[in-house]
């Protein structure tokens, strides 16, 4: 299960990101996406979780629970294709 993570501080890391998934089950990878051009965090990311019951019982968890100093919010990614066009 690919699972979105919005509203991250901008000083959170990837390490942050797993560490708050782990206990809910195993995590295959955990990434704050960063601005190309600066380097910096643009305040979302994204976590895998190869167990989707486990990454039920995480989005539940997390959702609206403080990481880094903000609330996030925590739902299953949707596939680019169903996203609305940016711009």
């Amino acid at each position: 299960m690919n699972i979105y993570v919005g509203n991250l501080s901008f000083k959170a890391t990837d390490a942050e990101l797993r560490a708050a998934f782990e206990p809910y089950g195993e995590v295959k990878s955990a990434k704050v996406v960063e601005d190309r051009e600066t380097g910096r965090s643009r305040g979302f990311g994204f976590v895998e979780m190869p167990n989707d019951d486990e990454g039920r019982k995480a989005i539940e968890a997390l959702n609206n629970k403080e990481i880094a100093g903000r609330a996030i919010r925590v739902n299953e990614a949707r596939p680019r294709e169903d996203r609305p066009p940016r711009g």
